[in-house]
């Protein structure tokens, strides 16, 4: 395959064996980036001065107090909705699939901004004012009298239910809450991996350091979440549940801010879905014009030493998906107007297409994950509720804080992985990581498949138990201890995988593209329980009823059990097939 070299005075071609494409034309300082970063006063970074661990710690901290608000509120929405909203137990596990559903949907639209228009800093300070905004509304429907229903029993036959004005206040909170997570989720950790420059060997050993404290610090944010702020809010109210995390939001902010002298910033580099538009449109047509790609074609690209799109490094061509090369082909030798991206595309741009298609199946085929996740925050919630939580004469665990015990095994695996088998793995498969991104997300998928297992043997135990309130709810660590393991390996895969995958002008839009799949997952949680209410119905012998105890969850676990397993099988056949940019 060849390349017409653009702004050459001799348009000569070069093959694709000898296409290399320089940071620069002259050898950089080594204190400086060669990644495309600037300084906040939009000089070339200095290694020395930003970035790295400079820089790492106020956002791995900001991530932590984020994360606590989160799951503080995710921990307490499904009570909050049957508790004092008054809804039914399936209506209000609908209702929180649904909303986040819509959170990690919403972070496509966060990552596109951010990529295309403001930039990832700017879009997560400006994401951070909305989701605030959002937890004062929240907090404010919890501590006024008038903004709940009037009856506060715990009944299930209380005649009250919200007004439509409570309910529009509570989802409009809610709803602000999502769009300001939309844009912060998906580009804090983007952000983050900006900080380290994957061309300095040593910077790109802490990026995969990086990722693992990252995802430990969403833990830690959980850990406490989970526990200290779900314990206050059961000895003193959703108000004070609501509240203080939303001090502790505002607290995120400040945290974020305060590093903005030490952080490295990529410029944004225009709509990534603009181009993939033109990409295809400039294909389809040359197709129907009867163009050939062939090895003797000649496939457009700039001669200058960075790509034509802003910030953006240049892509060496690849073989997969020629159709797409066709858009890069020069089929109109007298075509003057070579900077009309609907007429002309460059090797770079239809690369850029290339490997948004190759990491689809992966994405798609991790799905069943998050579809099991999503138990934690409705199901195995309301299971937590209804068993005996009394730790000692005085003290009952609050429902919500059973999610620790995912917390718990995240802060065993991670670090014992890291340290102890990493280190084993690397002489035995001599790869630097020890399992590639992709073989450590195919653990996490099989690891969930026990999960689920596990939650439909328990479930099935206490449902046929001669003494179902006198068991304790600790018969439901497994299938949270388990869960959380399945996680830990998938989570930081997704996070090396889909950062290493995505091109320069993409990667906001790739780690979204990883997180959104936790919405979907949500999504398909709420589709798969109508589908079995309508199968089974609500009534006497229906799989999900309001009482837990006249219902058989048991069932619809085993369900997500098979549906894990045949997704494992899709996932190896994915995996074993994908072919990356870096693979050529």
């Amino acid at each position: 395959m060849k390349y017409e070299l653009l702004n050459s005075t001799d348009p000569a071609t070069v093959s694709e064996s000898d296409l290399n494409f320089p940071a620069s034309s002259s050898t950089p300082s080594m204190d400086l980036v060669t990644n495309g970063s600037v300084d906040f006063r939009g000089r070339i970074a200095d290694k020395r001065k930003t970035g790295g661990w400079r820089a790492s710690p106020f956002i791995i901290a900001n991530e932590a107090a984020e994360r606590l608000s989160a799951f503080t509120v995710s921990a307490s929405l499904v009570l909050y909705l049957t508790k004092e909203m008054k809804e039914s137990l399936p209506d209000a596990a609908t209702h929180v699939s649904d909303w986040v559903g819509a959170t990690y949907l919403l972070m496509l639209v966060g990552a596109f901004l951010a990529d295309a228009y403001l930039g990832r800093y700017l879009t997560v300070i400006l994401s951070s004012a909305v989701y605030l905004i959002g937890m004062i509304m929240l907090t404010v429907s919890a501590s006024v009298p008038t903004l709940r229903p009037a009856c506060s029993t715990e009944t299930s036959n209380c005649p009250s239910s919200a007004t439509p004005g409570q309910s529009a206040f509570l989802y409009s909170a809610l709803a602000l809450v999502a769009l300001g997570t939309g844009g912060v989720k998906p580009n804090v950790p983007s952000f983050g991996a900006d900080q380290h420059d994957e061309n300095d060997e040593k910077e790109l050993s802490y990026k995969y350091t990086f990722f693992n404290f990252f995802f430990l610090s969403i833990k830690v944010g959980a850990l406490l979440g989970l526990t200290v702020m779900v314990y206050i809010e059961q000895e003193k109210g959703y108000a004070w549940g609501f509240g203080l995390p939303t001090g502790i939001m505002f607290a995120s902010v400040v945290i974020l801010a305060a590093g903005f002298p030490r952080y490295r910033y990529k410029k944004p580099m225009g709509s990534v879905f603009t181009r993939f538009i033109q990409v295809i449109v400039v294909a389809v047509k040359n197709h129907f014009k009867g163009v050939e790609v062939t090895h003797e074609v000649k496939l457009y690209e700039v001669a200058t030493e960075e790509s034509d799109i802003l910030g953006a490094r240049k892509l060496s061509h690849t073989p997969q998906y020629r159709f797409l090369d066709k858009a890069a082909v020069m089929e109109d030798p007298e075509l003057t107007d070579i900077t009309d991206r609907w007429k002309l595309c460059t090797v770079t741009q239809v690369e850029e297409l290339k490997t948004f298609v190759r990491v689809f199946p992966v994405w798609a085929s991790t799905i069943a994950l998050s579809l099991s996740l999503a138990q934690q925050s409705t199901f195995f919630l309301a299971q937590s509720k209804i068993l005996d939580r009394k730790l000692g004469p005085n003290f009952v665990i609050p429902p919500g804080s059973m999610q620790v015990f995912a917390v718990i095994n995240a802060f065993i695996t991670v670090p014992v992985y890291e340290k102890f088998i990493v280190p084993i793995l690397q002489r035995k498969t001599n790869h630097h990581r020890g399992l590639t991104s992709l073989q450590r997300m195919g653990l996490g998928l099989f690891i969930s498949i026990f999960a689920l297992a596990s939650a439909a043997a328990i479930e099935h135990m206490r449902r046929t138990h001669s003494n179902r309130s006198g068991l304790s709810v600790f018969w439901l660590v497994p299938q949270f201890f388990i869960l959380g393991g399945a996680e830990s390996f998938t989570y930081v895969g997704q996070l090396e995988f889909f950062y290493d995958e995505a091109t320069d002008g993409m990667k906001s839009v790739c780690g979204a593209l990883f997180l959104s799949e936790i919405g979907i997952g949500s999504w398909v949680n709420t589709a798969l329980v109508k589908i079995v209410e309508g199968a089974t119905g609500t009534g006497e012998g229906g799989w999900l009823r309001d009482d837990l105890n006249e219902s058989k969850l048991d069932y619809y676990y085993a369900i997500l059990a098979a549906i894990s397993a045949v997704n494992l099988f899709l996932y190896v056949w994915v995996a074993r097939r994908y072919k990356g940019r870096h693979q050529g």
